[in-house]
């Protein structure tokens, strides 16, 4: 074991503040992680203040952090995938049983043992995980991923979570040139969810209520943006179509969506409302429309979306920020104050 320098939150009211954490030493299977970025994702609020309690009750102290970018420092004696200088990433997961039908066909984001990269149970040190809130981790080879050389790093940190989340199911629903998508919502997840349809050659609509997002939205990749409190605007795109990725968080009519789907369209939801949406059995049934959620993805499918990214340069539209103002960030995030999506630069962390 050896002690590592972080940030952490004492209590569901305290402020992110320095602290010292335990690390396992690199065992056989293991690579240790310098972190040089770490992104900051909404989730990491929410947890730090504990606000998902009903379903995941946060224990402190708890060090956030699972969009991790850094180099290799140390492997164990059976690691075949990486050797010390290499660039590496970490995202949602570090562990998870291996032996279950999903992590057998590499979906470890179902299995019903995995562990989280922060605040779930350690099965090493005890307690719980610690996140990318610190200079180093020490992960199982098996859920760290390879990082092309060609890509901003910093700008990779977020494709961890916000990257994968908004890959997967558009992987999954097979989009490909020709498909009409849409996006709602172009913030820390719609940013890329634009970025990664039209890389793969679909034709792009923004939903915003924001009038001043069009010519961002254009630029990242749109080829048109749609107000959606606009009705006339809407009626123009009713059942054209083929999927529309949900990333609004906010509570908002979902029906006034899966009506713009065509037969056998989808809607996926990536965003996570706090209160209940309700739908029309009308809005699914007329045109066999469907609408499903989406979560993050499998270690392979991970490395499968970074690879792309490699070829595409593809990366995230990030605010680098040090560690000192972390909690200055939240409250920004909070607001909608960031284009697109905060990372710490973790070297401030040895200041």
């Amino acid at each position: 074991m050896f002690h590592a320098k972080a940030y952490s939150a004492a209590s569901a009211k305290s402020l992110l503040a320095p602290a010292t954490i335990p690390r396992r030493a690199a065992t056989e299977h293991d690579v240790q992680i310098e972190i040089l970025f770490c992104g900051i994702c909404h989730s990491d609020v929410h947890s730090v203040r504990d606000e998902w309690r009903s379903a995941m009750p946060t224990t402190y102290p708890i060090v956030p952090g699972h969009e991790i970018v850094g180099r290799v420092t140390k492997v164990g004696s059976a690691v075949k995938k990486f050797k010390p200088g290499d660039l590496a990433a970490v995202g949602c997961l570090v562990d998870s049983d291996q032996s279950c039908p999903h992590c057998k066909g590499d979906h470890e984001q179902f299995c019903a043992n995995m562990t989280l990269t922060f605040n779930s149970p350690d099965r090493h040190l005890g307690g719980v995980t610690y996140g990318g809130y610190s200079d180093n981790i020490v992960v199982n080879e098996r859920f760290v991923l390879r990082v092309p050389s060609n890509l901003d790093l910093a700008g990779t940190a977020p494709l961890l979570c916000a990257g994968i989340t908004t890959y997967s199911p558009m992987r999954h629903w097979n989009i490909t040139k020709g498909k009409k998508v849409g996006v709602v919502g172009l913030g820390g997840l719609g940013h890329m969810g634009v970025k990664f349809a039209h890389a793969f050659g679909a034709h792009v609509v923004v939903f915003t209520t924001s009038p001043g997002k069009k010519e961002d939205a254009l630029r990242l990749g749109a080829d048109e943006v749609v107000i959606s409190g606009s009705a006339d605007e809407m009626k123009k795109h009713y059942g054209s179509f083929h999927f529309i990725l949900d990333a609004v968080s906010a509570h908002h009519d979902i029906n006034a969506y899966l009506h713009l789907l065509s037969p056998d369209g989808n809607i996926t939801l990536v965003g996570a409302p706090a209160k209940h949406l309700e739908i029309s059995a009308f809005s699914l049934i007329m045109g066999r429309r469907s609408l499903s959620g989406s979560i993050i993805g499998g270690i392979a499918e991970t490395q499968e979306m970074l690879d792309f990214c490699g070829a595409h340069n593809i990366t995230a539209d990030v605010e680098v920020i040090p560690i000192q103002k972390v909690n200055e960030a939240y409250e920004r995030l909070l607001k909608s104050d960031v284009k697109y999506r905060f990372v710490i630069d973790m070297s401030t962390l040895k200041g």
